[in-house]
């Protein structure tokens, strides 16, 4: 979904038909909604047990604390550091629902907007993503965590810079979209920065514990013996 509405920008840029009068921020948003709407629905059909939600529920509402909590401070984002290591630990289904439940709920508190359907793509993408880094590096060790980390700290940035350039700049050129993304670096640093030290400091732990809730999780079928009563 991304890629295509990146796709989209890029060649209406190119071609040279960005209209004055079209708003690119909500049509973005209208067709990242639709997409959350469509993963939300493909959720809700799945073989998920009441546990596994209720797990969802309660990382989601922890990264919604953590970042509401924390929202005085220039994008330092507790929320990123704790949505990756849930998909990392529970898996692709459970590190996207994380993600984006915690950026709908806590824009209850920060504010709702057409931003929001980028923020739980962008924060799910984080956290679906976790998954395949273990799914491709089983042995993935601390360093190669630090590293996704920082990743992510700017990832998360150029996706909402897509998000910013759509809605708030005019014209949308390829001046305008370098500009925009230059801006921010520094802001994408301080991201970067803090999940970092977050997971230094409380990563090992963290994952621990998320470790012993997904064994909790895994119940394994108990064997039934057949008593003859004849």
């Amino acid at each position: 979904m991304l890629v295509s509405v990146t796709g989209l920008l890029a060649f209406s840029v190119t071609a040279g038909k960005m209209s004055a009068g079209q708003s690119w921020g909500l049509v973005t948003a209208l067709i990242m909604g639709t997409a959350l709407i469509l993963l939300y629905l493909n959720f809700e059909q799945s073989s998920v047990s009441s546990r596994e939600i209720a797990v969802i529920a309660v990382l989601g509402a922890m990264a919604a604390v953590g970042r509401v909590s924390t929202a005085a401070l220039p994008n330092i984002q507790p929320a990123t550091f704790l949505i990756i290591l849930s998909g990392y630990v529970f898996g692709a289904r459970a590190g996207f629902m994380t993600g984006s439940v915690a950026a709908l709920a806590s824009n209850f508190f920060l504010g709702q907007g057409p931003w929001t359907p980028w923020q739980m793509f962008a924060w799910g993408l984080a956290g679906s993503s976790a998954a395949c880094l273990r799914a491709l590096c089983p042995g993935a060790g601390r360093w190669a965590m630090i590293f996704f980390q920082l990743f992510w700290g700017y990832a998360f940035g150029w996706i909402m810079n897509l998000w910013t350039w759509t809605a708030f700049i005019y014209p949308l050129t390829w001046q305008s979209f370098l500009a925009t993304y230059a801006a921010s670096v520094w802001f994408d640093t301080l991201h970067a920065a803090g999940n970092v030290l977050f997971y230094l400091f409380l990563g090992p732990g963290t994952e621990k514990v998320l470790r012993r809730v997904k064994k909790r999780l895994e119940v394994s079928p108990l064997q039934v013996e057949h008593v003859n009563t004849g």
